[in-house]
């Protein structure tokens, strides 16, 4: 693998600002590192949220293949922005309370990390920037159900 380069704005922005290069456990470093961001954008209406999230998604498509390509990987580990995508996806119905914005983050790591069907079948069968940024989108999607059943319940 080629190293990356964070003076690249493209490499930057993939690695989630540099977070995806932590040794242990990128991935959740790269998740704890969206939630600033997350803060910024939950401020917004819902339909400019959902916007500003799937122009991120969109973005990341592009950002991740080319990223990956530079590296020489198909996906490497240091890339973080599908986390980042992910975890706004998870947390867009969440309140600003700590008990929920942590729920909402176990749960998105965790169908991150184990990714059940159909995160495993977009995890196997799509390629490419798609592919790096799908599975992370039906984890933050499959996360902000389990969140919003949760909350319902609660709540």
């Amino acid at each position: 693998m080629s190293v990356p380069k964070l003076s690249n704005p493209v490499h930057l922005l993939a690695l989630g600002f540099g977070s995806g290069l932590m040794r242990q456990s990128p991935g959740t470093w790269g998740s704890l590192a969206a939630l600033p961001p997350w803060y910024l954008l939950q401020h917004l209406p819902l339909p400019a949220y959902a916007g500003m999230v799937a122009l991120a998604a969109l973005v990341g498509v592009f950002l991740c293949a080319r990223t990956a390509r530079d590296l020489g990987v198909s996906d490497p580990v240091v890339i973080v922005w599908d986390e980042f995508v992910g975890l706004w996806i998870a947390l867009a119905l969440t309140p600003l309370d700590p008990f929920w914005i942590c729920t909402g983050f176990l749960f998105f790591r965790i169908f991150d990390i184990f990714k059940p069907w159909p995160i495993s079948w977009c995890d196997r069968h799509v390629g490419g920037g798609l592919g790096i940024m799908l599975d992370d989108l039906a984890a933050g999607v499959a996360a902000l159900v389990a969140q919003s059943l949760l909350m319902a319940a609660v709540l």
